[in-house]
Order: C-alpha cells, then sequence, then structure tokens
C-alpha cells in the first residue's frame, strides 16, 4: 500500500506565506514525479508545480516567482513554498505522485487527501 500524507494548510492574510508538505510511504521503489494540484469551488482540478527525480521543475503560470516546489529523494518528500499568497490562491490542494511498486512494471499516479489552504484579502 502507497500514501501521500500533506500537511501545512491553513489560513494566511493575502500577502502572507505557507508551506505545504507531502511523503509518500509504502512499498514504494522509484517516484518519477511529484507536485501539487489545486481545486477551488466550482473549478476544475489544475496543477500548481512538478518537480522530477532529476529537479526539473514546471509551474503554473499562475504562480511563477511566487511558489517554489522543491524534494527530497531521499525522503520521498515533496514541499510547496507558497509567498505573496493571494485570494485567487485559495483551494483545496492536493499531493500528486508518478510511482513504481516495489516489484510492480508500471507507473501509477497516487494522489492526497488535499488540504485547505484559504487565503484572506
Amino acid at each position: 500500500q502507497v500514501q501521500l500524507v500533506e500537511s501545512g494548510g491553513g489560513l494566511v492574510q493575502a500577502g502572507g506565506s505557507l508551506r505545504l508538505s507531502c511523503e509518500a510511504s509504502g512499498n514504494i521503489f522509484s517516484i518519477a514525479s511529484m507536485g501539487w494540484y489545486r481545486q477551488a469551488p466550482g473549478k476544475q482540478r489544475e496543477l500548481v508545480a512538478a518537480i522530477t527525480s532529476g529537479n526539473s521543475t514546471n509551474y503554473a503560470d499562475s504562480v511563477k516567482g511566487r511558489f517554489t516546489i522543491s524534494r527530497d529523494n531521499a525522503k520521498n518528500s515533496v514541499h510547496l513554498q507558497m509567498n505573496s499568497l493571494k485570494a485567487e490562491d485559495t483551494a483545496v490542494y492536493y499531493c500528486h505522485a508518478i510511482l513504481t511498486r516495489t516489484g510492480g512494471l508500471y507507473g501509477f499516479n497516487q494522489w492526497g487527501q488535499g488540504t485547505q489552504v484559504t487565503v484572506s484579502s
């Protein structure tokens, strides 16, 4: 069994900062990519940022220059430092990983349970 456990969400004023963390645990052989998606009420889930095992990163245009994604391969964890937060960043943030189980042949998508980020204006 594989799990992604998130932490660090909460309520912050506009202009403030939050740091999200996610750790993968279980029967994991490798993790190709880890990242964060978000879903605001009435909207589709969207990619926020992702990072590969080789530390290549990808950011949504709306967060470039404000958010920074980082990864600790030894701990199977990923972090999202969010600065200069805006009201429009309010959403449930989901950790995501593309990983392969020990003994598995193919990678698959794994999701965390989600953590609420609320930015008050």
